[in-house]
Formats: structure tokens, sequence, C-alpha cells
């Protein structure tokens, strides 16, 4: 269920819908801002999701929009960004080094706030049935994530409250997470106990934004 905002709150996130909405209205007269990223407004401080809420109020309705349409709760949601982008939006895994030093081979496709492959997306874009989403783009990273999540309650039986186990088979996949690929993984694991400790944070902080 969406948590109900004061006053206070929807006065802020009011201001700061109307501060882009000018923003976009001064690119639209002068593109070369588009150049030196009018949009790209970095988050600065994204341990609180109260913040977070504020500073920017596409992450509250996108989050919203999906716990509606998944049955995820926005804590969770946020909580596998800031695992998996930290919240920047071109964000990809870093490149193997050849003899330590020389940038090759990405390990991964991963891209974006969700860090989802190209595969993954591929499935999410036929299952949703949408063609112009971008990985970049906040609401369709925030809806990918709430997608995955549900699929693997359908497939793995998991709780949608259970951030750990989530986050077992956001990293592995179904079939990774059905052989129990992760038990050989102790970092994995150890990421998987931070996303769900971070969750947990979040929803304490969500329940008085």
């Amino acid at each position: 269920m969406f948590q109900v905002y004061g006053l206070k709150t929807r006065l802020v996130v009011f201001k700061k819908s109307m501060k882009r909405a000018l923003v976009a209205s001064f690119c639209l007269f002068f593109p070369v801002c588009f150049v030196v990223g009018c949009f790209n407004q970095s988050l600065q401080n994204i341990t609180n999701i109260c913040s977070i809420f504020n500073q920017d109020d596409r992450w509250l309705k996108a989050a919203q929009r999906s716990e509606k349409r998944w049955g995820v709760k926005a804590s969770i949601l946020l909580a596998f960004v800031y695992q998996e982008s930290r919240f920047q939006s071109h964000a990809k895994p870093p490149r193997k080094k050849l003899l330590g030093i020389i940038p090759w081979k990405k390990p991964s496709s991963a891209f974006g706030y969700a860090q989802a492959t190209d595969d993954a997306w591929v499935d999410y874009k036929r299952s949703t049935k949408q063609t112009f989403v971008s990985r970049s783009n906040i609401k369709d990273s925030i809806d990918f994530v709430g997608w995955y999540n549900h699929r693997s309650h359908k497939l793995l039986g998991i709780p949608k409250d259970n951030a750990y186990a989530l986050y077992l088979a956001y990293h592995e996949g179904p079939t990774g997470f059905q052989k129990g690929t992760f038990k050989r993984k102790p970092n994995v694991r150890h990421v998987a106990s931070k996303v769900s400790e971070r969750a947990k944070h979040y929803d304490r902080q969500y329940s008085r934004c």
C-alpha cells in the first residue's frame, strides 16, 4: 500500500516538479543544455529514502507505480537500485583488465539503474508488451525491478517481502537460483544480506516520510 505523505513533503515534491518543468522549458529553447546535462541530476543523499523522494519526485512516482503493479515494496525496489547502480542512470560493470592493466571486455551486458542485462531486458519488454522503454529511465528501471521480482515470486515461490532471496534470484537468474549456484558464492550472499538490510532501513524511513 502507498504511504500517505504529509503536507510538507507534498509541497517539496510539487516544488521539485515545477523546477524540473522550468528546466525542460529552458532546454527547448536552448538545446545546447542537453549536451551539458539538463536532466543529469545526481542525488545527494541516497541513504535516506525520504530524501531521495524529496530530491526527485520521479523516484516516488515510479516506486509507487511499480509497487502497485507488481506488489513489491518501494523500499525493496530502491534497495536494489542502490546496490546495482547507486542511482546512476548509465552505470555499467567495470571492464576486466588484460594482464592486470589493459582495459578488456565487460563482464556482462548489464546497464542502467537496475543493471539489467540485454537478455533480461528483452524478456521484460516481451513480457510487458512494451517497446519504447530504456534502462536509463527511472520509471522503466523501477518497473523492471518490480517485474523481475514478481517473476521470481511466480517461478520460484519467493515471498515478495524476502529481499534477501529475491536478490539472490536477481543476481543468479531463475535457473541459477534453482540450482543453488549462490551457495558457492559467499560474496553474492553477503551482498544479498546488505540489500536486505538496506530494504529494512528504507522501509523504516518510508513509514515516516
